[in-house]
């Protein structure tokens, strides 16, 4: 185990640790934390809204009463589902510009950043084409495209869709912006000049740069019969696909538990690679997908107390453990394991570098997330539809994030057995070691009294 847990250090904890760290990942972190409250908002009052598909009595009732103004309240899904990828580029934009101005001292402006992120996301966003030599806007309404824009609820480009493109042009933007202001092509107006006026010139230079680079960018690629979507879509779309399948859940599932056993959240470093993904698939489910891996999946069936699935765990520990050690770290935890939050867990039993417990730490998210997939795929649960807070019980959270689905509440209490299951045989075998510690301690006190 020790040999394993220096590979784990060496390849796996010194990359991850260094990718936490780039600028970028660390913009889209932030953009996915900020981005919650408007998903789960937006999730919820779709939840409202397919509750009847689930729970068919109620069909007559909504019909009657709250489908007659489902086009009112499901603006709030549109405003938040629907332009997700809006939210992300502003967010990394800005995020971006205020890493460069706190890590290098660069005389930049943080807003400024996110609008630019902004300014060269929408120049992206309208489809053109390219005939007789002519580049002008795809007009096909039986397509749903008007002057460039495909229309769904809203622009087709501003919701998931467009999420890689939005962090991409944020990206972009920001790093024409620094090139701007560390070669001094910026507009320095009067010192008199009140400070909102002078900001805004500043940036009047960075946006002509930004734009004649996007018209490049998208000119030679409707020249060659494509666009940006097109091309930024082959890798991402690969990766996407990674999601979607049994091994690909399970490598994630591994990477988050490897990183915690060494001592890092493994679950924000990966999470932040993975947040737009789920997003992606939750909202293709919404269209009609059957994807397993989307949204809070993890919360929601497999993690179930936390990172480990160490929620029944929690509570046996705190009942029938014999050592002091054990039981009195369980009676401290169980109530945060409720809400999955397992750190007392993972640092205190400990979790982090202890080969009693390294392997069911590994093993029971993984069974948990086999049965899930599983579940989801063979069509015996719903899948994943709206994002819930991932604090969320034992059960409600399946309930909830599934659209209603009363049997995703069984598969969610079967992981939580299932994992208790797998964690009993080592965690009795590391109770008994402490317990004999603890009795040999007690021993040797007495004796030397």
């Amino acid at each position: 185990m020790n040999t394993g847990f220096v590979i784990l250090q060496k390849y796996l904890m010194t990359p991850m640790a260094k990718i936490s760290q780039l600028r970028l990942v660390r913009a889209v972190m932030a953009a996915g934390m900020a981005s919650v409250p408007f998903t789960i908002v937006g999730s919820m009052f779709l939840v409202f809204n397919i509750l009847p598909m689930t729970f068919t009595g109620l069909q007559g009732v909504f019909e009657n009463t709250f489908f007659k103004v489902s086009d009112l309240y499901m603006v709030a899904n549109t405003a938040t589902i629907g332009i997700l990828a809006l939210y992300f580029n502003f967010v990394v934009g800005y995020e971006l510009t205020k890493i460069e101005a706190e890590e290098t001292g660069l005389n930049v402006n943080a807003l400024n950043g996110a609008l630019l992120s902004v300014f060269a996301f929408f120049m992206t966003l309208p489809e053109l084409v390219m005939q007789n030599n002519v580049i002008h806007l795809i007009n096909a309404p039986s397509e749903h495209i008007i002057n460039g824009l495909r229309i769904g609820s809203t622009i087709v480009r501003l919701g998931t869709a467009g999420i890689f493109i939005a962090i991409i042009m944020a990206a972009l933007a920001t790093q024409l912006y620094f090139l701007c202001i560390r070669r001094n092509w910026v507009i320095k107006m009067p010192e008199t000049v009140p400070l909102g006026v002078s900001r805004s010139f500043s940036a009047l230079i960075p946006t002509f740069v930004i734009a004649f680079c996007i018209i490049i960018i998208n000119g030679c690629f409707i020249y060659f019969g494509t666009d940006i979507y097109s091309i930024i879509s082959i890798p991402f779309q690969f990766v996407t696909n990674l999601t979607k399948s049994w091994l690909g859940v399970m490598v994630i599932l591994f990477l988050i538990h490897a990183l915690w056993v060494v001592g890092i959240h493994g679950a924000s470093i990966i999470g932040a690679l993975i947040t737009p993904i789920t997003l992606v698939n939750m909202n293709e489910n919404t269209l009609g997908a059957h994807i397993p891996f989307a949204g809070e999946f993890n919360n929601s069936l497999v993690i179930l107390g936390g990172s480990g699935a160490t929620l029944l765990m929690t509570f046996f520990i705190t009942f029938y453990a014999k050592s002091s050690q054990l039981k009195i770290l369980g009676r401290a935890s169980a109530v945060p394991a409720i809400f999955n939050i397992n750190e007392p867990i993972i640092f205190g039993l400990p979790i982090v570098y202890n080969p009693y417990l390294a392997i069911p730490f590994f093993l029971a998210p993984m069974v948990c997330g086999t049965l899930g997939y599983f579940a989801i795929s063979l069509h015996i649960i719903n899948p994943v539809v709206a994002l819930i807070p991932w604090p969320s019980p034992l059960g409600l959270g399946a309930f909830i994030s599934t659209g209603g689905d009363y049997r995703a509440i069984f598969v969610a209490i079967l992981s939580a057995v299932v994992a208790l299951l797998i964690y009993l045989p080592f965690v009795k075998l590391y109770d008994n070691k402490l317990y004999k510690e603890e009795q040999s301690k007690i021993k040797n006190e007495g004796e030397i009294r």
